[in-house]
């Protein structure tokens, strides 16, 4: 085979995106105006969403259950273009719930699981790997985007050039985080449009409700993205800011969604 036959240029494609935020920042209601969403739940957060929510699976009790439900849409023929995971900080938080049951020693945390020294953290961040590669495999053979939903901690950053500071990330331990903020097309921090006033140290922060995703690299959290968009976007319920940036969602988005032939 020569290089004539091998070498093309990358075509548009389906999308990976982690959106991260504190609690009531909208991101459910954002991963829900993806194309077509379908949800795979670790926790109930779908309430806000009311009457014309989305279709989602039973809640899972156990990561088991969201390989196994994400193993059903890589199989079946189905009208869904988007699988939203919500949230995989819950779904952490079952995935060391699941190694610390299953240590005979019975550690009383994943800090003392599988005999400590980080091991049970790694053994949570491989159960991630092994989820995280049948959502690529579901982008990858099945067009479909990927949305993971987590919830924002903070961190203490420590480099060698630099002096320390905190910055936002995922909640759940470092190794799993890369697995949603490395091989993903977009991390978007969604945080609240806010103002201060007053003078000196007493400053008040006040917002009048806007609400924005950060999606370029930032000191003050994770995020980052592939779409060259450098700006903060502002969005409303309802609708979502990507689509513009981001050419496969401006086409699913056009193209009507066609039933599944029973």
């Amino acid at each position: 085979m020569s290089l004539k036959e091998l070498l093309t240029k990358p075509e548009s494609r389906a999308v990976a995106v982690t959106l991260c935020g504190e609690g009531g920042m909208g991101k459910t209601s954002l991963a829900a105006t993806f194309p077509s969403p379908v949800f795979i739940r670790a926790e109930d957060g779908m309430e806000s969403l009311g009457p014309n929510a989305p279709m989602a699976f039973p809640i899972a009790d156990s990561s088991q259950q969201v390989i196994d439900q994400l193993n059903m849409l890589g199989a079946e023929d189905h009208p869904y273009q988007t699988v939203v995971i919500d949230s995989v900080t819950k779904l952490n938080v079952l995935i060391e719930q699941e190694i610390v049951q299953a240590d005979p020693k019975q550690p009383k945390s994943i800090n003392q699981a599988n005999g400590g020294y980080g091991a049970g953290l790694q053994a949570a961040a491989e159960r991630h790997r092994q989820i995280k590669h049948l959502c690529d495999q579901l982008v990858r053979w099945k067009s479909m985007n990927v949305v993971f939903i987590a919830h924002a901690d903070s961190e203490l950053v420590e480099l060698p050039d630099q002096d320390q500071y905190t910055r936002y990330t995922l909640r759940m331990g470092k190794r799993a985080v890369t697995h949603y903020s490395d091989d993903v097309d977009l991390v978007g921090f969604i945080k609240l449009k806010t103002f201060t006033r007053g003078d000196g140290d007493r400053k008040k922060a006040i917002s009048d409700g806007t609400r924005i995703i950060t999606c370029y690299p930032c000191a003050s959290h994770v995020s980052k993205n592939r779409y060259g968009i450098f700006e903060d976007l502002a969005f409303k319920q309802g609708t979502n800011p990507l689509a513009q940036h981001v050419p496969a969602l401006n086409q699913q988005q056009s193209q009507p969604v066609n039933e599944v032939a029973a």
